[in-house]
């Protein structure tokens, strides 16, 4: 078990750094985009579009690393006074069932939704905006993907807790 969670802890890892990437593309395109809008009064559709795209990629795949990190937004005023074991029972039920069945429903739908917009070559309806609106319509499945990583890591991170407190109890 152990094993299979430092496997997930990498894979989750480099999504971190890749959402850490996509901030600084995305912070570097609008800082393009004003110098040239403000003092070229040139603009670019493609360009804004990209901002967007950059930012759905970057915050989609967050999503994952932040369950990761346990760093997700909770109400923590009964939390914090659990003991470990009971905060390990909570997590595994709200990954188990709230997290997954919401993520794999997403995964389900989108797929269809990401796949008709590939077929039908979907692009920007704007002018000079972005061909292939598949490529940021597939973050959204792929983002699902990783969150079901994340909710198994969740899991498997909450049962070693789990272990422990029982391993520890026994030597008692």
């Amino acid at each position: 078990m152990q094993s299979t969670i430092k496997i997930i802890e990498k894979v989750l890892n480099a999504l971190g750094n890749l959402c850490s990437i996509l901030l600084l593309l995305m912070i570097a395109n609008v800082f393009y985009d004003v110098i040239m809008r403000y003092f070229f009064n040139d603009v670019s559709i493609a360009m804004q579009e990209l901002e967007w795209h950059l930012f759905a990629a970057m915050f989609m795949f967050g999503i994952a690393y932040t369950l990761k990190e346990d760093a997700h937004v909770r109400v923590d005023i009964f939390y914090d006074a659990m003991s470990k074991r009971k905060q390990a029972l909570v997590n595994i039920f709200g990954s188990v069932c709230f997290a997954l069945p919401i993520t794999l429903l997403i995964l389900y739908f989108s797929w269809d939704y990401t796949l008709e917009a590939y077929q039908m070559g979907e692009g920007s309806a704007d002018p000079g905006g972005l061909p292939h609106r598949w490529i940021v319509r597939s973050v959204i499945p792929v983002s699902a993907l990783f969150l079901t990583l994340a909710i198994l890591h969740v899991v498997l991170s909450q049962l070693q807790v789990l272990v422990l407190q029982d391993e520890q109890e026994a030597e008692k």
